[in-house]
């Protein structure tokens, strides 16, 4: 069987969000694939909506096998999981969150589709903290 490399970005900013981000870190790895980098965990402001809830951040370099729209039904099923019935995209704008998962990077893959686009050109060119931890893992 093939594998894939990916890179992947976490954040969540309520009920806990660094033990949320370790749950969803032991999720990713017991249903989507093998964890092989870590950056480090950071805290960062919420950026493009207003929250007194800063978020805890992390990115990882994982192996999987999934397609990338398999991956992508998985993190939303993990969000889900967690407590996450509903993404920006739902709302159409950005708000609290337990959880968010985004793919960032799918091998050297270039995919656009209605639900998924890589490379996530937002977190991977445009927001400086979503850079910085993404370079550890790459």
């Amino acid at each position: 069987m093939s594998y894939s490399t990916v890179v992947l970005l976490l954040g969540s900013n309520i009920n806990n969000p660094e033990n949320n981000i370790k749950v969803a870190l032991l999720k990713i790895e017991n249903q989507v694939g093998s964890i092989l980098k870590y950056s480090e965990l950071i805290t960062t402001e919420p950026i493009e909506f207003d929250s007194d809830n800063n978020f805890c951040n992390i990115a990882i370099q994982i192996k999987t096998q999934f397609s990338p729209i398999k991956l992508l039904k998985a993190l939303k099923e993990i969000e889900v999981e967690m407590g996450r019935l509903q993404d920006s995209s739902y709302f159409e704008e950005y708000r609290d969150r337990i959880i968010d998962i985004d793919i960032i990077l799918y091998n050297s893959l270039k995919f656009i589709s209605k639900r998924l686009i890589i490379p996530h050109s937002r977190n991977l060119f445009q927001r400086d903290f979503a850079k910085g931890i993404i370079s550890e893992v790459r």
